[in-house]
Parts: structure tokens; C-alpha cells; sequence
């Protein structure tokens, strides 16, 4: 049973980190939006979205497996049944229409059902249903900003725990502590892959994401929900997507944005809608109170003034 808690802003550093470390013990872990080591297949998928791409993949894998193996076996067969021993006497024929009508029709009825099945599915993904709220993404170097323009303008800056390779365990322990009192959903942080302010989205609705860049162009993925989008200066990208299930899905920018581009993080927690509306009044009412952390920022401010 996933347990969640509101933010408390005065909650003191310490108090926080023992906290954490206690619900950190008794949650189990979590199965959705979580890259797996050493994993081949997809991650579990998050959104309707991923599970017709998945459902996809899976088609498309066994078509390529079936292939792959029609044509080993007919190169194995041509190595041991006309090499030079077991055919000495090679033969001159040049020609075989029948054969080479019926190689080059089935590749061709292969491509047309692959675009029968893709067609609808790039449909789909780019056309946005009814939307019940609106975020608004800006890639940055090397951070993400987001923007609810339909739930009291909540807006925050959201900057990796890790931003660099050289904070330390301890370092990132602090952040962390820090961090977490803004997180609705308490989790083991995965290194490189943690933020201080998660994006938080309602379980069950349609969400339009609107994408931009602030500076070079970058790239919002997660690979759970199946949204892949540039973040391109100067104009203005949409995609929708619905988290179908509670949980915590992770992705990062995968275009080549600079030498911090190993430092984009993105994580999106999926709650209940009564959470999420919970979630945007403490936001809004917490705006003027610090809540938005810049972790890493902080940090190194810190370390400057000693």
C-alpha cells in the first residue's frame, strides 16, 4: 500500500531525513516507470500511449524473428547443400521467375500490413483528445521547467539531485533530505535520476503537453508513458498523454544538449486527482515560502559562503 504525505515546509532537516529513511524501509519497491538492470524488454508501460507501442514491438519481434530464421536457414542450407564437395557440378541456371515473383510479393504484403498496423498508431499518438489540464515543459541547460496554466499557474524549476560527478553520496543525502519533503510518493532515490521538484500528474487524465526550449534544443522522454518530444527554441511542440496507473516514472532529455546533458532527469509522479488538486493548492499557497528548492543551487551557494 503506497503511502503519501502532504509537504510540510517547516519540517526541519533531520526530522526529514529519519522519516524518509523509515518510509523508505516499509515501502515496498516500486514495478512502474523504473529502468531495470541489465533489463531487454520495455519498461512497464504507464499509459495507454506505451501499451499500443509495446503491443506493437511485440508484433513487430516476432515478424523479424520469423525472418531472421526463414533466412539463416536458407543460408545454412545453400552452404551444405551447393558447396563444392556436395555439388561439384555446379549448375547454369540464371533465372527462376516464379521464385523471384514470390520474394519480392511477400516482402511487399509484410510492409503493407506493418503500415495497415503503424498508420493508426501514429494516429493515434499525435492527435489530443479533450484535455483536462495543461502542462507546459521548457528544456533548459541543464534543467527542466514546468508550467500548470490551468491549475493556479503553479509553475517550479526542477534540477537533478546528482548534477554533476562530483556530488558525493553525502552531498546527495542532504539534497535528498531536503528534497523530499515536497515529494507526495517516498521512494528510494535512483542515482542520476532524482529531482528536486517532481512533476505530479492525476491518474486517469488526458494531459497536453506543451514543449519548448529556453536556450539549445533538448528532448522530454519517458519511456513508460511512450512520449518522446524535441524541445526546439522558438517553437512550441504538443503531445498528450494519461497516466493510467499510481506511481513514479522516470525518463531524461535524449538529445546531446551540452556537457550536461547526463544531468536532465525527469521524474513524474502519477497520484489520485483528489491528491493532485490537494497537491496544486500547497503549491500555490507554499509559493512565496521557498518550496521551490533549487537543491543543487543551494548547495553549492552553501559551500561557497564557508
Amino acid at each position: 500500500m503506497l503511502k503519501y504525505c502532504q509537504k510540510t515546509g517547516a519540517a526541519k532537516a533531520a526530522g526529514a531525513a529519519v522519516g524518509f529513511a523509515a518510509m523508505c524501509a516499509a515501502m515496498p519497491a516500486f514495478a512502474n516507470g523504473i529502468p531495470a538492470p541489465w533489463g531487454i524488454l520495455m519498461q512497464e508501460p504507464g499509459s495507454p500511449i506505451q501499451t499500443n507501442i509495446e503491443n506493437f514491438h511485440n508484433i513487430l519481434l516476432w515478424i523479424i524473428s520469423v525472418i531472421s530464421a526463414f533466412v539463416l536457414f536458407l543460408l545454412i542450407y545453400v552452404v551444405v547443400r551447393y558447396n563444392r564437395i556436395a555439388n561439384p557440378k555446379a549448375t547454369r541456371t540464371t533465372h527462376n521467375v516464379t521464385l523471384e515473383v514470390v520474394w519480392t510479393l511477400i516482402p511487399c504484403l509484410i510492409l503493407i500490413g506493418l503500415a495497415v498496423i503503424s498508420f493508426p498508431l501514429l494516429y493515434y499518438t499525435d492527435r489530443i483528445p479533450q484535455a483536462d489540464l495543461t502542462l507546459k515543459v521548457t528544456g533548459h541547460q541543464w534543467y527542466w521547467s514546468y508550467e500548470y496554466p490551468d491549475n493556479n499557474d503553479v509553475s517550479f524549476d526542477s534540477h537533478a539531485i546528482w548534477d554533476s560527478s562530483n556530488v558525493t553520496q553525502e552531498q546527495a543525502d542532504k539534497l535528498i533530505a531536503d528534497a523530499s519533503n515536497g515529494w507526495l510518493i517516498k521512494n528510494q532515490p535512483l542515482r542520476l535520476l532524482e529531482v528536486d521538484n517532481r512533476v505530479v500528474l492525476p491518474v486517469g487524465k488526458v494531459v497536453r503537453v506543451q514543449i519548448t526550449g529556453g536556450d539549445v534544443e533538448h528532448s522530454w522522454y519517458l519511456p513508460a508513458l511512450g512520449v518522446n518530444r524535441m524541445a526546439v527554441p522558438g517553437r512550441l511542440s504538443e503531445l498528450w498523454l494519461k497516466v493510467d496507473k499510481e506511481g513514479i516514472y522516470y525518463g531524461q532529455c535524449s538529445m546531446i544538449c551540452g556537457n550536461g546533458h547526463g544531468y536532465m532527469p525527469i521524474v513524474i509522479e502519477g497520484v489520485s486527482p483528489d491528491q493532485f488538486a490537494a497537491w496544486v493548492q500547497t503549491k500555490k499557497t507554499a509559493a512565496n515560502d521557498g518550496i521551490y528548492i533549487d537543491a543543487p543551487a543551494r548547495y553549492a551557494a552553501a559551500q561557497t559562503v564557508k
